[in-house]
């Protein structure tokens, strides 16, 4: 009899970490492997922010804080709220915790009953079923389409809410297909949720910052103010700042629900890392000139790994509005044969085969609940990109 917990029978590894892993695994081994399998921006962390952390260090900030974040780092997400989403949010509203997936865990984790369903648009960021499974909700995935630019309707989101709907986790621009929701979009959805007062909103923004082709990022919240009781609007430094290793992520809503995530946090890991906030302070607080040449990289990038693949036969890659992934279907590559006589019946056995044959990594398309598609992070070098996509066309033309 296993002495582990049944809990455990109901997740499964990140597969976007397991695919990273395999990837530095052949390359240790000698082999030329290309990454597009992480999402984690190549841009080091800005000068200001390192310089705030010494500072910290030097300052003595190296003691346990207060169990969800400083008081500075609270009163500048509470200014970041108001500054860019004309949200109002105070202290005693705000958590902070180590990452995102931490607050956004620490909800799941102080609400959810057995029974209770949480609506998660798929494709989805790999952890949020896990995380709702482990906390134990159930999760009720909504496939969207390529169609529909990967987008959730209205229609759709209201025949999935029932009355054991307790979340929806929304997230714009979306990992992993980059999507993001214009203000008219959002708000058809919002419109279905104050039908639905029972059902409260999960709205990870973590990819607010990086956005293209004059795309203006919008959250619930703010377009729908009757939503903002029931809100929890979540966010972090990881992805904009490029301070994924740092880890900070934060989130703000109502009083009684951030105390109750405050009481988790304070009995399993306690307070973040102290420098870390204190770098973050920086990060809110500082200068953002870096946030618009860095999209400028992001969208060139973006436009470069878009037009190779769309040449590809059998793969169609849609423009995405925001972060920094592209999410094509290989629906015309199913059934397909390698030279070496391997049928790829399943974008699973597509991105094997590509990583075994070509030396790309990239992350297949059930991992985040839909297929036939694949998951390419453009967070690296224009070389590095053309060299993978060119790898990826030679892959595909050799296809029989």
């Amino acid at each position: 009899m296993s002495f582990l917990s049944a809990t455990l029978s109901r997740v499964k590894p990140s597969p976007t970490i397991a695919m990273t892993a395999k990837a530095a695994e052949l390359r240790a081994a000698g082999r030329d492997v290309i990454g597009l399998s992480a999402g984690e921006p190549d841009f080091d962390t800005p000068q200001n922010i390192k310089d705030a952390a010494v500072a910290a260090i030097a300052a003595g900030k190296t003691k346990y804080t207060a169990p969800d974040g400083i008081p500075e780092l609270k009163q500048a997400i509470c200014a970041k709220f108001t500054r860019d989403n004309g949200l109002d949010y105070a202290p005693a509203q705000v958590s902070v915790g180590t990452g995102g997936k931490q607050t956004l865990y620490n909800a799941l984790m102080a609400t959810l009953n057995p029974g209770d369903e949480v609506i998660i648009p798929a494709p989805y960021w790999v952890s949020y079923p896990d995380m709702v499974l482990l906390a134990g909700g159930t999760p009720v995935p909504v496939e969207t389409s390529l169609e529909n630019r990967f987008k959730l309707t209205a229609e759709q989101l209201e025949a999935a809410i029932t009355p054991k709907t307790k979340w929806f986790i929304f997230n714009s621009p979306s990992n992993p297909t980059g999507a993001g929701y214009s203000w008219d979009e959002l708000k058809a959805l919002t419109d279905v949720l104050m039908r639905h007062p029972h059902v409260w909103v999960m709205s990870d923004d973590m990819y607010e910052h990086l956005a293209y082709d004059g795309f203006q990022f919008c959250t619930p919240a703010q377009v729908e103010p009757g939503l903002y009781e029931r809100t929890l609007t979540c966010n972090g430094v990881s992805k904009a700042y490029a301070m994924t290793g740092w880890r900070i992520g934060y989130a703000a809503g109502p009083v009684e629900l951030i105390a109750a995530m405050r009481k988790i946090q304070s009995q399993s890991t306690s307070n973040p890392c102290s420098i870390s906030q204190w770098a973050a302070v920086e990060a809110l607080n500082g200068t953002q000139e870096f946030l618009a040449p860095n999209n400028e990289m992001f969208k060139r990038r973006r436009d470069l790994v878009v037009d190779m693949l769309n040449q590809i036969d059998g793969l169609t890659c849609p423009t995405p509005e925001g972060a920094f992934y592209v999410y094509p279907s290989i629906a015309g590559l199913i059934g397909k044969t390698t030279p070496a006589g391997t049928v790829i019946d399943s974008d699973e056995a597509f991105a094997t085969v590509l990583l075994e044959e070509a030396d790309v990594a990239v992350v297949f398309g059930a991992a985040f609940g839909l297929s036939p598609n694949f998951r390419v992070s453009y967070a690296t070098s224009d070389a590095a990109l053309t060299e993978a996509c060119t790898r990826i066309q030679r892959f595909c033309a050799s296809l029989k």
